[in-house]
């Protein structure tokens, strides 16, 4: 879809296409009355806006740019859709709130030096795991029985250790989807730097993209 994107907002790309995809086939279970949906750190709003298509779940969305609550609520208004957009640190603006579907496409790019405002919707840090670790101990909590938290991140960052801390907050957690895509521009810059910590083999310039799971039984 077309959507206004300002200047530092996180554009989609193939990690939020593939977690659409899991969304899609989530929301097609929970296609019920009153499901209530979270997406955290928005963006354009873009997968918000496409739980608000199925007509019956109530959608908040969280992101802590002011630029990305103005767009995403913009995306909504101008498609005649119900999003709740709230500006805040992660889940914290959704505190206290339960809910059936948590997504999330948080920052997970593994890079050197210090986040910055411009480098914040893609840098989480020397392992990429600055935002994953927070979003693992937080977002559990704001999950009803029988509710999915379904989050995306590159396999560099430790898809096992996603699943684990996940589980170890009582979740049942497992791989969804996987894609291989191309090394975008950023990725491309730190090639040589992935190459020297032995995170990735010289020469390779592709990394593996996973869907991951958790539902609360």
């Amino acid at each position: 879809m077309r959507l206004l994107r300002p200047r530092g907002v996180y554009a989609p790309q193939e990690d939020t296409e593939l977690l659409a995809r899991a969304a899609r086939a989530e929301l097609r279970v929970l296609d019920r009355l009153g499901v209530d949906v979270l997406d955290v750190g928005t963006g354009t709003g873009a997968l918000a806006l496409l739980a608000a298509e199925s007509g019956t779940a109530r959608v908040t969305a969280v992101d802590i740019s002011r630029r990305a609550v103005l767009a995403a609520r913009y995306n909504a208004r101008r498609r005649g859709l119900r999003v709740a957009v709230r500006r805040g640190d992660l889940v914290a603006p959704a505190d206290g709130r339960r809910f059936d579907l948590i997504l999330s496409n948080p920052p997970y790019v593994l890079a050197p030096g210090r986040v910055s405002a411009a480098s914040r919707t893609w840098h989480a840090g020397a392992d990429g795991r600055t935002v994953l670790d927070r979003l693992c101990a937080d977002a559990p909590a704001l999950l009803r029985d029988s509710g999915v938290l379904l989050l995306v991140q590159s396999a560099l960052c430790g898809v096992e250790q996603t699943v684990r801390r996940l589980a170890d907050t009582g979740l049942e957690s497992r791989v969804e989807l996987r894609t291989s895509i191309p090394f975008g521009p950023v990725m491309a810059r730190h090639a040589a730097w992935l190459e020297e910590r032995g995170l990735i083999e010289p020469g390779t310039r592709k990394e593996e993209l996973v869907v991951i799971r958790a539902q609360r039984r």
